[in-house]
């Protein structure tokens, strides 16, 4: 009795917040995907089955995902693409390819070690997590699990992005302090950065943050032209030996 009486005291402290929302936050899954799950009864609440849209809990109450949505997650594929110039990384665009065309059973990386058998179902509700400019190559993840797309480009993902960049024009010390952090894009001062000479015009940049054309920005600001960008790393998962136009599944096990 006491127990139950703590809980209702807790709970009149707490204000309720809607359902998928919280399911977001607790990593179970996007908040699209939660409204899916609710609507087919694949949510519980405390052990009851919750089916109506825009419910509201306490933080603090326990969620769970039936068989079905855990199954339907576990068939969920990840595909990375090292993307060519020239292509884009979202919505098509007049006169140039979205790089989701790129991914067929013919270009699959030959080295792929992952189990699936490819089919066509896998491109189903496919979407980039990220972006890459038209005029850049490099490593693109392209998920139907929204888990994956909200720890790369939610609002608190902290996963780094690394990028080899070539450059023209001369770099102070100072200025290279300043890419490190001191920039600010767009009214906003940008995150830490880390950023180094890999050779003589190639310089190495990893961020934790992805502004649009953020890269070339920041160069530009301290007087440099980017001649060539390409993303070699996120994360954990490192573009490696896979080629130009060619993809690969990301493996049971590999983590960002």
């Amino acid at each position: 009795m006491m127990r139950i009486q703590g809980h209702k005291v807790l709970y009149e402290l707490m204000e309720k917040v809607r359902l998928s929302k919280l399911m977001s936050q607790q990593g179970l899954c996007s908040r699209r995907e939660a409204d899916s799950y609710i609507e087919r009864g694949w949510v519980f609440v405390d052990g009851e089955r919750v089916t109506e849209l825009g419910t509201k809990i306490y933080p603090v109450q326990k969620i769970k995902l039936n068989h079905a949505a855990q199954a339907q997650q576990l068939g969920q594929v990840t595909i990375l693409l090292n993307k060519p110039i020239g292509y884009v990384s979202g919505q098509p665009e007049p006169g140039y390819q979205p790089a989701v065309s790129l991914i067929s059973r013919g270009s699959r990386f030959h080295g792929d070690q992952a189990p699936q058998h490819f089919s066509p179902m896998h491109l189903k509700g496919l979407a980039p997590a990220g972006r890459l400019d038209i005029d850049s190559s490099g490593l693109l993840v392209f998920t139907q699990d929204g888990r994956i797309a909200r720890q790369l480009i939610g609002e608190e993902s902290g996963v780094d992005k690394e990028y080899l960049v070539r450059v023209q024009g001369m770099l102070s010390k100072h200025a290279l302090n300043l890419l490190n952090h001191g920039l600010s894009l767009d009214g906003e001062e940008l995150k830490h950065a880390e950023v180094s000479w890999q050779n003589q015009d190639q310089l190495r940049f990893i961020l934790r943050e992805g502004k649009k054309r953020q890269i070339r920005r920041m160069c530009e600001l301290v007087g440099l032209k980017v001649t060539g960008l390409k993303r070699i790393r996120i994360g954990k998962i490192r573009l490696g030996d896979l080629p130009v136009g060619a993809w690969r599944y990301l493996k049971h096990g590999e983590v960002f």
